[in-house]
């Protein structure tokens, strides 16, 4: 079950009748193709291998789905407030377009009005919903091979200098760094792909042999991560992928769908013997259950370590194989995580239902 929606089972029955009960209670992203609609979507009915759920939009936003232009998923939200249908329109219209608060006021909005209006019935902003929509169309012309420039125009950049400002302020390095065939053909080499998940999309990095991160796209340490990562490997990071990465998608897909939480995927990690011990520790942690810092280290025979406990457990580079969501405050508080506190409490609740069924 994918937290608080029916299982994918009944999802995606509903998908295939159009059921009207589900109609803005549920949304479906389809990896084949990109989109995210409504359950009654008129258009042909993917494969439920290709189908992922989501409650609200703003998580199939930004887990990288484009809005179905056959549906019209926001259109709801829009058809009571004309300034969201003013400003849907004209993405939908144009979404290549790099959108500001100008764009906003030439249409005789108040952006401070738009971006509540926006939350409120999104769960994301206009501009962060038009921002995460170009930047992955250019991502996914890198992974294919494409040239730079080719991602640049896909991802509605006219100036090249601003498509290289926004890459790396999501991946920490121009798009012009990565090479996508590989020039270097050595095992330090690595490969950074997007993955869509029910929780957002995750940058995955692999070599030939091992997963070297795995992080969410989102995430504000992710372009220092990759930098280090960069140093750690002394080797080049191109777009693409390895099998290790073909892998990990499918652990989890599985992991998602409620039906296993095994992660096999071979793993490379990049820290001291102490930062290993703690990870090691918290792959121990059984699923369903959750542990203190001051409970990971006694179990590592290090019980003065909470402090080093909890930095180790920041270091994480492999999110969810590395379960460092299932460590939680002495006083059972959340405690940090960075993913954010949202995505560690679902992947609590998503456990503890696994924990009941495998």
């Amino acid at each position: 079950m994918l937290f608080n929606l029916p299982d994918h089972t009944t999802l995606y029955t509903a998908l295939l009748a159009r059921d009207p009960a589900y109609d803005g209670r549920a949304y479906v992203g389809v990896s084949s193709t990109g989109v995210f609609c409504r359950l009654t979507c008129p258009a042909r009915k993917p494969k439920s291998e290709n189908c992922h759920f989501y409650d609200t939009i703003s998580e199939c936003i930004e887990a990288g789905f484009r809005p179905c232009k056959r549906c019209h998923p926001l259109a709801p939200a829009a058809d009571n407030d004309p300034a969201i249908q003013t400003l849907v329109t004209a993405l939908e219209s144009n979404p290549a377009h790099k959108w500001s608060e100008g764009d906003i006021i030439k249409r005789g909005f108040d952006p401070s009005t738009i971006r509540r209006s926006f939350k409120r019935q999104f769960g994301i902003t206009f501009l962060e919903m038009a921002r995460l929509s170009r930047i992955r169309d250019g991502f996914e012309t890198l992974s294919s091979g494409g040239r730079v420039i080719d991602a640049q125009l896909d991802a509605g950049f006219s100036s090249p200098s601003a498509f290289r400002t926004a890459f790396a302020k999501l991946l920490g390095t121009t798009p012009a760094s990565f090479t996508a065939d590989g020039l270097n053909k050595t095992d330090a080499f690595l490969k950074a792909d997007w993955i869509d998940t029910p929780l957002g999309a995750m940058v995955a990095v692999s070599d030939k042999s091992a997963l070297h991160l795995l992080e969410f796209a989102d995430r504000k340490a992710l372009p220092t991560e990759l930098k280090k990562l960069r140093q750690q490997v002394r080797g080049d990071l191109g777009i693409g992928r390895y099998g290790p990465t073909d892998q990990i998608e499918a652990e989890l897909s599985d992991f998602f769908a409620g039906n296993s939480d095994r992660f096999d995927v071979p793993l490379a990690l990049h820290g001291t013997g102490f930062t290993k011990d703690v990870w090691h520790a918290l792959r121990e942690i059984p699923v369903g259950e959750t542990r203190s810092y001051s409970d990971i280290a006694r179990s590592i025979g290090n019980p003065a370590a909470t402090r080093a406990v909890a930095r180790a457990n920041g270091a994480n580079q492999i999110a969810i194989v590395i379960p460092c969501h299932r460590v939680i405050g002495a006083d059972g508080s959340l405690t940090g995580y960075g993913g954010g506190l949202w995505r560690k409490q679902k992947l609590i609740n998503l456990e503890k239902d696994i924990s009941t069924r495998v």
